[in-house]
């Protein structure tokens, strides 16, 4: 009966449900209930839980942390992957695909007893998977920004684009590029996307 009960909740993701108001505990115990799928959380109290991704869209957004994990190995701060969340000022918890931030930043947000303090990161990817709605990964990006993060990739391999988000701005759309190179907090950072797009 319980593996009956899996499958079908297998089929459903994602799926998500209001639920407004979750301190982090309340948050982490309903990651508990869900271990084998990722939970995020909007500002308006939406849960959205989604099942793992398949392995070729894994394979991206691996590409994508090592790559700019190399380049904080030159250049300094901490860079996180999918699995890693953030609690956002608005009340948001979202888990970019890649993100890079300040370590002393990062340092000075932490809190003793919370696991999750109130902090954004300096600059995020996002890479849409087949089964990513455009218009969720858009207002995804946006609430990135409203954040306070100060730049964002949005990769979409199937479209071959990558929007680029700064505060305050429209999206600049790129189409078919070879490689994006950063600014602002990671100046000096090249993506390539040649494996990414392939």
């Amino acid at each position: 009966m319980v593996v009956t009960e899996k499958l079908e909740l297998a089929k459903m993701l994602p799926a998500s449900f209001t639920a407004p108001g979750l301190t982090e505990e309340d948050f982490l115990a309903l990651c508990e209930k869900f271990p084998d799928a990722f939970l995020e959380y909007s500002a308006d109290g939406t849960v959205t839980i989604m099942p793992p991704t398949d392995p070729e869209s894994g394979a991206r957004d691996a590409q994508v942390v090592v790559q700019l994990g190399n380049w904080a190995e030159r250049h300094g701060g901490m860079v996180s992957g999918p699995d890693a969340g953030f609690q956002f000022p608005d009340g948001a918890r979202l888990s970019p695909d890649a993100a890079w931030f300040d370590a002393e930043r990062w340092r000075a947000a932490q809190r003793k007893g919370n696991r999750f303090p109130v902090f954004a990161p300096d600059f995020v990817i996002e890479v849409r998977s087949p089964t990513d709605r455009p218009r969720v990964l858009e207002e995804k990006m946006q609430e990135y920004m409203s954040n306070g993060v100060r730049l964002g990739l949005l990769i979409d391999p199937m479209d071959r684009t990558v929007s680029v988000y700064r505060p305050g701005r429209q999206p600049e759309v790129l189409v078919n590029p070879a490689r994006v190179e950063g600014e602002g907090p990671v100046a000096g950072f090249v993506l390539e996307l040649d494996r990414i797009f392939a």
